[in-house]
């Protein structure tokens, strides 16, 4: 794990190349919510998203490490792959990103637009994953694990500004797919020794990560489908459970319809677009409401990249399938 010496000085390359991003208080959704909610606004990066934070320390790293690699390739949903094109061409390193078809199209369009090379490979996350180790062999790429410590160092700087900001947060709900963000959010908590509690949140279409964290073995889930892509994760990654699993309060389950109420909330009430695991922080805290009234609670917006008409289905009340 990382000290509080070791975020800052992370932050500050960070922010070499990105603001920090803000973190506000909304009395709408306050009240909805019956406690006291402050929104860490991770959809105000470059890339709509938290994980433009570990792009640039992965980078960074490795160009030090690893200064002869011919390009990196990784699998992605979506956000993960946006911030390691975006890292990459900063760096001026080729980027061959890895999707499952029927992956959202606007994600696909910004990765080619941040200079990713976009192959679609298989029916889901894992299935690219595949393509992935068979493509790096082949064309001599670095291969960009989903997690890795580094890129959870830069994603624990969302978490070092939250708390710094507000020490005294009793909760924070963080929604869980790779495990990064869980992850670096506990980082950051420990790094400045606060007792502020770290709920995890999954779809119910994909528990494995709560599955695993409440029997203590990993357990892997079948293939499903929610438009909450970020957290359509059905095999846990080992050293991310190896963090949360010890660093966690607990892990709840959001369903689909939970998430589109959320996102509804959030632009309705802020004018933020949340994508599915955006929003996925907000609907488990108004699913535990009852549990939370006179608590401070921190939410994570990890990002607002939902497609236009996902979007628009869940404005017309409807939940996307």
């Amino acid at each position: 794990m990382f000290t509080k010496q070791q975020l800052e000085s992370a932050a500050q390359y960070i922010y070499q190349h990105m603001s920090a991003t803000p973190q506000y208080s909304w009395p709408q959704i306050n009240a909805k919510a019956g406690c006291h909610i402050v929104v860490k606004h991770e959809n105000h990066t470059p890339i709509g998203a938290f994980k433009a934070r570990g792009g640039l320390t992965f980078m960074s790293w490795l160009r030090a490490n690893h200064p002869d690699i011919k390009g990196i390739i990784t699998a992605t949903r979506g956000n993960h792959g946006q911030a390691q094109a975006f890292a990459a061409t900063m760096a001026g390193i080729k980027s061959v990103i890895v999707v499952p078809h029927g992956n959202s199209s606007e994600k696909n369009n910004a990765m080619r637009a941040f200079g990713a090379e976009l192959i679609e490979y298989g029916a889901d996350f894992n299935e690219a994953l595949v393509e992935v180790a068979r493509l790096a062999k082949e064309r001599d790429l670095f291969v960009v694990p989903p997690f890795h410590e580094q890129i959870m160092l830069g994603v624990a700087t969302y978490g070092l500004e939250l708390m710094t900001a507000h020490p005294n947060l009793d909760y924070i709900y963080v929604p869980i797919g790779c495990g990064s963000g869980i992850c670096g959010t506990i980082t950051a908590r420990n790094a400045l020794n606060l007792k502020t509690k770290i709920i995890g949140v999954v779809s119910d279409q994909f528990p494995a990560a709560k599955k695993s964290f409440e029997s203590g073995q990993i357990i892997n889930t079948e293939a499903a489908n929610s438009f909450a892509d970020g957290m359509a994760v059905r095999a846990p990654v080992a050293d991310a459970y190896s963090i949360y699993s010890k660093g966690a309060e607990r892990i709840l389950e959001v369903s689909d319809d939970e998430i589109a109420k959320a996102t509804r909330m959030y632009f309705s009430d802020t004018h933020n677009n949340a994508e599915g695991a955006g929003a996925a922080s907000l609907a488990a805290v108004m699913k535990e409401r009852d549990k939370l009234t006179h608590k401070k609670v921190g939410v994570i917006l990890t990002g607002g990249n939902i497609d236009t008409n996902q979007f628009k289905t869940i404005l017309e009340g409807i939940t996307p399938t």
